[in-house]
C-alpha cells in the first residue's frame, strides 16, 4: 500500500506503507542508532512522535517479548529508508511489520530518511502526519500542521502506570541476559524468557539490599532491571505521585525516571519532587533530570532538533573524561536560569554545550541528561547505579 509522510512546512515523502493502514499525527525526528529499533518504540519518551531512523536497513532481526522497554509501543508512527525483507534472528517472534499492525502503528518504507533527517536538523523537528490512506500532498500537510504539538501538552499522564506496584512483582526479568555455554539449550523457549529451566541465560540478581521509590513518568524497563541488578528494591509509583505518598513508603532513595514531551507541562512533578529535596537522596535520568531542573527553580527550553541516538558525547566536568551515551530528548535545561549556589552543573554535551549532568551542592541529589541504561546504546555510564547506591549508603551513615 502507498503511503505519505508530509511535515508542517510543505515537504512531502511518498513511499510503501507497511504496519497498519491508517493515519497519525506526531513531532518529526530521527535517531542515529544501528541497532535497537524495538527499544525504540517501545521507549515511553517516544510517545506522540514519528521516528524516522537514520540507518538504513530496519527489521533484519525482527522483534522478542523479552526485550520491551514498556508494556507496548508508543509512537506514532515509524519511517525507514528499507524494511528487512528477511528476519533473521533465533529470538525473534515476529517481524517488525506483524509488531506495527498488531499495535496500530502505520509505517512508511523508501523514505529517503537521509535527505528528511538533513532537512530536520536545518529546519528543526516539525509537526508531521503520516498515513497510507488515499489522500492528497495538500491535505497531508494540513493535517500536519492541524496537529496540536508537543510544547505545554502533558504526555507524561498517558503513559505512566496509574497504580502503584512492585518491580519485581510486575513479572519482568531483571536478571543480566547472557549467551550460555555449554550443552545446547531449547532456544524457541529461552527466548520466550522462560528461565527457570536455563538458568545459564541469566546472570545471578543481587540480594536485595536498598528500598527506593521510582517515579513513573514513562520509565524504560531496563531503567528498573539495572537498579534492580544493584540490588534495589524498586517500589514504582505513579508521575502523579505526591512526596506525602512517596515518603510513606519509607524509601532510602528517589529515582526520577524518563519520559516524554515537554517539562514545562508538569508542575505536579516539579511540585513532589521540590518537597522532595533534602528529605532522601534523588537520582534522575532524562525527564527527571529536567523536573529535577525545575524543581531547582530553573527552566527548560525545546532543542532545535533534539539528541536521538547511541553516540551522544558527554564531557565530565571535573574529571575531563568523554562518555560515549545514549539519549533521546527534545527539551534542556536552561543553566543559565539555575542558582549557581546551591546547584553544580557536572557534565555538558560537546557537540552543542547543553546540560548533561548536574548536582546539587547541599543535598544528596544528582541527574543526567542521557540513558546509562542504554537500550540500545553503550554501557559506558552504567556506573551512575552504583553512584546512585554509594550516595544513599553515605547518607545513611550520617545518620
Amino acid at each position: 500500500m502507498e503511503a505519505v509522510l508530509a511535515l508542517e512546512d510543505g515537504l512531502v515523502f511518498r513511499g510503501e506503507g507497511f504496519g497498519a493502514a491508517g493515519s497519525a499525527c506526531g513531532e518529526a525526528c530521527f535517531n542515529t542508532s544501528m541497532t535497537g529499533y524495538q527499544e525504540i518504540l517501545t521507549d515511553p519518551s517516544y510517545k506522540g512522535q514519528i521516528v524516522a531512523m537514520t540507518y538504513p536497513e530496519i527489521g533484519n532481526y525482527g522483534i522478542n517479548t523479552l526485550d520491551v522497554e514498556s508494556w507496548q509501543p508508543h509512537v506514532a508512527g515509524f519511517a525507514v529508508r528499507q524494511l528487512s525483507p528477511i528476519v533473521s534472528n533465533w529470538r525473534a517472534e515476529c517481524s517488525l511489520d506483524d509488531y506495527l499492525k498488531k499495535h496500530g502503528i502505520p509505517g512508511i518504507q523508501g523514505v529517503d530518511t537521509r535527505r528528511l533527517t538533513k532537512h530536520l536538523r536545518t529546519r528543526g523537528a516539525m509537526k508531521a502526519f503520516i498515513s497510507t490512506e488515499p489522500i492528497s500532498d495538500e491535505e497531508a500537510v494540513t493535517r500536519a500542521r492541524q496537529w496540536k504539538g508537543l510544547v505545554g501538552v502533558d504526555y507524561v499522564v498517558e503513559v505512566t502506570h496509574k497504580k502503584p506496584f512492585h518491580w519485581e512483582g510486575y513479572g519482568q526479568w531483571s536478571a543480566d541476559w547472557t549467551i550460555p555455554l555449554g550443552p545446547k539449550v531449547d532456544e524457541s523457549r529461552a527466548a520466550r524468557g522462560e528461565t527457570g529451566r536455563f538458568q545459564g541465560l541469566f546472570e545471578p540478581l543481587a540480594p536485595l539490599s536498598h528500598r527506593i521509590v521510582a517515579f513513573d513518568y514513562g520509565v524504560k524497563y531496563n531503567i528498573l532491571r539495572r537498579l534492580r541488578q544493584r540490588g534495589f528494591d524498586i517500589y514504582v509509583v505513579p508521575a502523579t505521585a505526591t512526596a506525602k505518598e512517596v515518603m510513606a513508603l519509607k524509601p532510602e532513595g528517589v529515582f526520577l525516571s524518563n519520559g516524554p514531551g515537554d517539562p514545562e507541562a508538569l508542575p505536579y512533578a516539579h511540585r513532589a519532587v521540590r518537597e522532595l529535596l533534602g528529605e532522601v537522596p534523588i537520582f534522575g535520568i532524562c525527564l527527571g533530570h529536567q523536573i529535577l531542573g525545575h524543581a531547582f527553580g530553573g527552566r527548560t527550553f525545546k532543542l532545535k532538533f533534539g539528541h536521538r541516538g547511541a553516540n551522544q558525547p558527554v564531557k565530565d566536568l571535573s574529571s575531563g573524561k568523554v562518555l560515549i551515551t545514549s539519549q533521546n530528548h527534545g527539551f534542556a535545561v536552561d543553566a543559565g536560569t539555575l542558582n549557581p549556589d546551591e546547584v553544580e552543573i557536572t557534565q555538558i554535551n560537546l557537540n552543542d554545550q547543553t546540560v548533561e549532568g548536574m548536582r546539587h551542592k547541599r543535598h544528596p541529589v544528582f541527574s543526567v541528561q542521557y540513558h546509562p541504561e542504554a537500550s540500545p546504546g553503550p554501557h559506558d555510564a552504567g556506573f551512575l547505579f552504583d553512584e546512585f547506591k554509594r550516595l544513599i549508603q553515605a547518607h545513611k551513615a550520617k545518620k
